[in-house]
């Protein structure tokens, strides 16, 4: 079964006005172009292939088609659209990857919780705590993110629903993820704690490390920050390169200004708030932290660029980078890579709660 994964980030992007007309054949370009102006701006035009070394199933995924002046969807009818997706997607990791889930609340915070069928148990008192992607105005990770690492490491995972923009700006997520972490700490030691995201849910994982440690908490036993960003005030080459679809190189095709991303979640903080933007925190001491991206993502620069900041700080940082792929293509299950990225991120969960 194929499954398409919806945007994940890049709805709440604010970006230059769509194309007024969709590129067809006729008007795409045939050639390969590439002029610097006077500003150093490149001007270029591309002819990119699909890459013949990925899998059959990533192969047909990436050529998909997606008209380059799709308008933007509302945010009710993308939620909408976000959840019934996320329920399929589900369905289709549990058929992989059994578990029993819960929802239920830890410090008045809606969670749910994935008791993975085949439970571990060396790591019966483990925790992966989860903070998912969608842009941070829907939920499109809550399932795909833990379903499957759940199941691969045997350990039970608490996805965090915490509260969305618009209707609630930074910090309120990263209060809301707080008071999970801090209630799971009466119960369980740090190093018996993971916490992880994917897109914005990378994003929030960085600025919950940093708030943790502006707290004086102790740090968990790992991070994963899986296609994120650290750093409020630039988009970065990927940025400007990639789609705001998310797919890669299909669909809308903007310059990002950096002064309106995810404004209704910045709200009125500061883009240089070391917390809204780790990447101006002092970063020495973090735990362990797995960084994962691909070549196709419209997050890449990000996350390479706060990877950086997390070795120059003397931390043990691990990247991965997938050719070929797009954003936060391991939603996708029935994608081998898939697979592979979870398997990888899952290995990174279990040594680091294990050693």
């Amino acid at each position: 079964m194929r499954i398409f994964f919806p945007l994940v980030l890049i709805p709440c992007l604010a970006v230059a006005a769509q194309t007024p007309q969709t590129t067809t054949a006729a008007t795409a370009a045939q050639r390969d172009t590439t002029f610097i102006d006077a500003n150093g701006t490149a001007h270029i035009t591309r002819i990119v292939p699909v890459p013949d070394d990925i899998s059959p199933q990533a192969q047909h995924d990436v050529s998909r088609a997606q008209p380059d002046a799709t308008p933007p969807t509302p945010l009710a009818q993308r939620r909408k659209g976000t959840d019934a997706w996320q329920l399929t997607a589900r369905d289709a990791w549990l058929k992989l990857y059994p578990a029993t889930i819960t929802n239920t609340s830890i410090a008045g915070v809606p969670v749910r919780v994935i008791q993975p069928g085949n439970a571990n148990p060396a790591l019966r008192n483990d925790v992966l705590l989860n903070v998912h992607g969608g842009g941070f105005d829907s939920d499109s990770g809550s399932y795909t993110e833990t379903v499957p690492i759940a199941g691969m490491t045997g350990v039970r995972a608490i996805a965090v629903l915490y509260r969305l923009s618009p209707e609630h700006a930074f910090p309120a997520a990263v209060d809301d993820a707080i008071a999970v972490y801090k209630d799971l700490l009466k119960t369980h030691k740090p190093s018996q704690i993971v916490l992880y995201g994917t897109s914005a849910g990378a994003i929030l994982t960085g600025e919950l490390a940093s708030r943790i440690k502006q707290l004086g908490l102790p740090e968990p036993a790992a991070l994963g920050i899986f296609s994120g960003f650290g750093d409020f005030t630039r988009a970065g080459d990927s940025g400007n390169l990639f789609t705001i679809s998310a797919n890669g190189f299909a669909g809308p095709l903007a310059p990002v200004h950096v002064s309106t991303v995810l404004t209704t979640y910045v709200g009125k903080t500061s883009r240089r708030d070391p917390v809204l933007s780790p990447i101006f925190s002092d970063l020495h001491g973090m735990p362990p932290t797995l960084f994962v991206t691909s070549t196709r993502d419209i997050l890449l620069s990000g996350t390479a660029n706060l990877h950086r900041a997390y070795l120059n700080a003397g931390n043990d940082a691990r990247l991965i980078v997938f050719d070929g792929l797009p954003h936060a293509f391991w939603y996708n299950s029935a994608l081998p890579e898939a697979i592979e990225a979870n398997h990888d991120m899952a290995s990174f969960f279990v040594h680091a709660l294990t050693h």
